[in-house]
């Protein structure tokens, strides 16, 4: 038998076992080459083929040569060269980013407010875990300045803080047909601005530029702490908007009384206004949020896919939108449906990219961070007010993430493993009734899986 004999068959066996779909894409293609000491060569017309196959198909395709073949030991894949250079490469870091970057380019910044026209209230998904914070948004639109001023949310990596408070800047600047001047920025821009106002001693140009606008949205304000200048000047530029009913709206990864190294004089200045959090999303809403991105996106997925998406994509809005969009992108190099076992690769591959190993080192340190105080603190033997309740959360997540035995935490804490069962067992009661609780956990994850 010859080798587009043996070829022949080999593929009428392969398009029985596999999807009309997939069969289509991966093997029609290609070709049986050479064989050589028991080994075949299968050619595919390009790397990103080529990878695919090797990976997900080797075994069946071993399998099915040798129901022709009993001398066949060994499968190896090649590219064709004449194929390589005008078929697809396969999926690459950068290739993936610019795929991602030119998603976005029908949206625009606008240089006046810095405000991107991508994020409106109407895209805002809403459920449960962002209901609140999405109806006060709605609210200062309505009455801006005077309803709830200054307006502080607060929530995790990811779950749509940005996205939120640019709406309400994008809806006011509609709404008022312009007349109304929002102002978004980054608390690290906004630090930038204030380096470079007082090495050129140019500080009245910064007074002017953030004084002068109606509404101040300020993003991450968490990084302006320890930095004292930035804060001084942030605190002036607060209470001159604030005395004129101008509309000031912050986001942090904390909230407030989590910002130690804040000055008390402007935490007390957001207690003042309305404190809201932004919790994960349910399955529900993740459904609602990939549906609404594939509309945007004019693309088409199942509704098996979809919910397969959803179901496993569970820690934030940024990690579901990262998994639609490279399933998106395979489907554009596949030129093709993926099916639901490629799906599942991708997520899967995903997901371990999202969840690298940690580290009982990272925990304790991200702990500390949270609650400014030091990591050797919560190990020593002192009874300070400020750090029990960090050592008690640092025993519930070495315990809660990584397992370890209590006489280990114990060991770890500096204390008995009947110390470590009580702080342990104390947070697991207090998080399914301490709604403040539960949202510090979460949020000092976020720093764990971000170190």
């Amino acid at each position: 038998m010859n080798l587009e004999e043996l070829w022949g068959l080999t593929l009428n066996e392969m398009e029985i076992q596999l999807s009309r779909a997939s069969f289509a894409t991966w093997l029609k293609q290609s070709r049986l080459v050479d064989r050589k000491d028991g080994t075949f060569f299968v050619a595919l017309p390009n790397h990103f083929a080529k990878e695919w196959v090797e990976n997900k198909y080797h075994k069946n395709i071993l399998g099915a040569v040798r129901n022709f073949d009993s001398s066949a030991k060994k499968i190896e894949f090649v590219v064709r060269a004449e194929a390589a250079k005008a078929a697809p490469e396969r999926i690459t870091a950068e290739a993936l980013e610019k795929f991602e970057n030119r998603i976005d380019l029908s949206y625009q910044v606008d240089p006046q407010s810095n405000l991107n026209s991508r994020y409106t209230l109407d895209t805002f998904v809403v459920g449960p875990s962002n209901e609140m914070v999405y109806a006060a948004a709605t609210a200062i639109v309505e009455e801006i300045g005077t309803k709830y001023n200054p307006f502080f949310v607060y929530g995790g990596v990811g779950l749509g803080k940005t996205h939120l408070i640019q709406a309400i800047g994008n809806a006011i600047r509609e709404r008022h047909h312009g007349k109304l001047r929002p102002l978004y920025v980054s608390s690290e821009r906004f630090t930038s601005d204030v380096v470079w106002a007082l090495r050129n001693k140019r500080i009245e140009d910064i007074k002017k530029k953030y004084r002068n606008c109606d509404v101040l949205i300020v993003d991450d304000i968490q990084f302006i702490g320890g930095k004292e200048k930035t804060m001084e000047e942030f605190f002036h530029t607060f209470n001159a908007l604030y005395e004129n009913n101008k509309q000031i709206i912050i986001s942090s990864d904390r909230p407030p009384q989590s910002l130690a190294t804040l000055e008390d004089r402007l935490r007390s200045r957001f207690e003042g206004g309305l404190i809201a959090d932004i919790g994960y999303p349910e399955y529900e809403m993740r459904l609602a949020i990939v549906r609404g991105k594939l509309q945007e996106r004019r693309h088409e997925l199942s509704d098996e896919i979809v919910d397969l998406i959803a179901r496993r994509a569970k820690k934030n809005i940024r990690e579901l939108e990262g998994i639609m969009n490279k399933i998106i992108f395979c489907e554009e190099m596949k030129k093709g449906p993926l099916d639901r076992a490629e799906v599942e690769d991708v997520i899967n591959k995903s997901l371990k990219n999202f969840s690298q190993p940690v580290t009982d080192y990272q925990i304790l340190k991200a702990v500390a961070d949270f609650y400014s105080v030091n990591p050797e603190d919560l190990a020593r033997r002192n009874r300070k007010k400020e750090v029990v309740e960090p050592r008690q959360v640092a025993m519930y997540l070495l315990r809660d993430i990584l397992e370890m035995s209590y006489p280990y935490i114990g060991k770890k804490m500096g204390r008995d493993h009947t110390t470590a069962i009580h702080a342990i067992e104390k947070i697991s009661q207090e998080i399914n009734k301490n709604t403040s609780l539960t949202q510090k956990i979460n949020l000092i994850k976020d720093l764990i899986y971000k170190a």
